[in-house]
């Protein structure tokens, strides 16, 4: 996850693109291309939570008519908050992109994370299509001045984003 001094910069250098919407129980940050969303965070209060407010977030998203994608921990069924999310976002047309790949190394940690890259599009939207929407997403926002704010940079996006043919991926 970025660091809040990150985000923050997106919001001041990036703001064409990077966006910021707040309420009372709700944060969500999002990327808005001219051919897609990439959702960065999103986060509904427990006070607030089986309100219907993260779903009034998304759809506001959805009228904007272009493909969502975002990034989501795998269901460990040890921990109920991945099921409920993935639960969640699956209610909301949400599909897993089988063949994209992503691995994102901490620079704090340095461990890397597998996480899964999640879409709903409005159109018949491929994950080929959806891959090179990721690949730019993590190379304007994911690591924007990265060496600036870490002093070190993330892997380079061949190494962060991977795509296997849909025939081959796993299914």
């Amino acid at each position: 996850m970025k660091s809040k001094e990150h985000m923050e910069l997106l919001l001041k250098e990036k703001a064409d693109i990077y966006h910021k919407d707040e309420g009372e129980n709700h944060v969500i940050m999002y990327v808005e291309t001219d051919d897609f969303v990439f959702v960065d965070y999103l986060f509904v209060s427990k006070y607030a939570r089986g309100q219907g407010l993260g779903k009034k977030l998304l759809d506001k998203l959805k009228r904007k008519n272009k493909p969502i994608i975002l990034e989501v921990e795998p269901v460990d069924y040890e921990d109920t908050d991945t099921v409920k999310r993935n639960r969640f976002y699956s209610r909301e047309g949400f599909t897993h992109a089988q063949s994209v790949g992503y691995r994102k190394k901490s620079l704090a940690t340095n461990k890397v994370n597998e996480l899964e890259i999640l879409y709903w599009s409005p159109t018949d939207e491929t994950e080929h299509s959806i891959y090179e929407k990721m690949k730019h997403t993590y190379e304007t926002i994911h690591t924007y001045k990265d060496k600036d704010l870490y002093g070190e940079s993330y892997d380079a996006v061949d190494q962060a984003v991977t795509y296997q043919k849909e025939d081959e991926a796993i299914k």
